[in-house]
């Protein structure tokens, strides 16, 4: 079947060939921007998606354009039944890719290898074992680290996600760098983002301007090599010259790249949001459940789409808790 190109299109004209399918609300770590520190309450899990109405809901999308599907969480490792998701989604002509926090990568790295899901993102935001404790409530730095190596021994790309916060872990920015001296890695500096329960606000965020500036600090501007950025891109890349590895950053709050969005998320509810800051869903599984098609309700979410981040356009906007705050926490809209 040809895809149905205008499905995913919205009134801006941005085509959405990927999708984003959280697979769990739970995790093995409390990361403190993630997950209130109260906790959240989650969906019973008769209210999630099963392994064959995930494969049956990424059909749609795939029938209308989508190639790129990430799995993300909580800890999408955390799924009994992650081998079977895997095996379904395999089936499609797509780039099938995870995010994870690491832990459990070891028992699972057979059933990665097998299906060629080989582009993994590893959250880790710190390199000091005692700070990994204090923002993630666990003690599990050592098993992170151990199965990050174990991914590059085996060839994966692997992209570390780290969530820079003012306070926490500004100061380890060139730390981070120095690890692509001599590791195939790609860092990605994400700018901390507001959501439900995560005590945001402007003066917790290390900017992309002030990322810039460590490096100008700390690098000779002519070791600073500026890389040709992916389409629709996130983070816009850099490496050191002579170094193994590269570094990015997604500055959705300070330097958004809405213009080139192509992303789609799917709650592990089966709840569909066409952009990380929205707090509109849409429900796809109760239908679908009902035996209807979700063609049309797909095409309606992604028109609804505004232009930029959910259409708060200033950062007074999203320093304002009355609309910052009315969205999921980001443990249950997935990463």
């Amino acid at each position: 079947m040809m895809p149905n190109n205008t499905v995913l299109t919205d009134d801006f004209g941005r085509k959405h060939n990927y999708l984003r399918i959280s697979l769990i609300e739970k995790c093995n770590l409390r990361c403190t921007y993630c997950m209130p520190a109260d906790g959240i309450t989650l969906t019973p899990k008769n209210e999630l998606m099963s392994a064959e109405e995930v494969f049956a809901i990424a059909q749609t999308f795939v029938q209308n354009g989508v190639d790129k599907i990430r799995l993300t969480g909580g800890e999408p490792l955390l799924r009994k039944d992650f081998p079977e998701i895997i095996s379904k989604l395999a089936t499609f002509n797509i780039k099938l890719s995870l995010t994870t926090n690491g832990i459990l990568i070891d028992r699972h790295l057979a059933v990665l290898k097998q299906f060629n899901v080989r582009d993994i993102n590893l959250s880790l935001d710190t390199l000091i074992a005692s700070k990994f404790n204090s923002i993630t409530l666990r003690n599990q730095f050592d098993k992170v680290i151990d199965n990050l190596h174990l991914l590059l021994n085996n060839d994966f790309n692997v992209k570390v996600n780290v969530v820079l916060i003012k306070g926490f872990n500004e100061d380890e920015i060139i730390d981070f760098i120095e690890l692509t001296k001599f590791l195939p890695l790609s860092i990605r500096f994400i700018e901390f983002m507001p959501f439900a329960g995560n005590a945001w606000d402007k003066s917790k965020m290390v900017s992309q301007k002030q990322i810039l500036e460590t490096l100008s600090n700390h690098y000779d501007p002519s070791q600073i090599e500026k890389l040709a950025d992916e389409k629709n891109f996130t983070a816009r890349t850099f490496k050191i010259k002579d170094y193994q590895g590269s570094f990015g950053i997604i500055s959705s709050v300070t330097n958004p790249f809405c213009d080139s969005c192509n992303r789609i998320r799917l709650t592990a509810n089966g709840k569909i949001k066409n952009c990380l800051f929205s707090n509109a869903e849409t429900d796809l599984l109760t239908p679908l459940r009902n035996g209807e098609q979700i063609t049309d309700l797909i095409s309606a979410t992604i028109n609804s789409k505004k232009k930029v981040r959910a259409g708060m356009t200033t950062i007074k906007e999203l320093n304002n808790p009355n609309l910052n705050q009315d969205n999921r926490s980001m443990i249950a809209i997935g990463g």
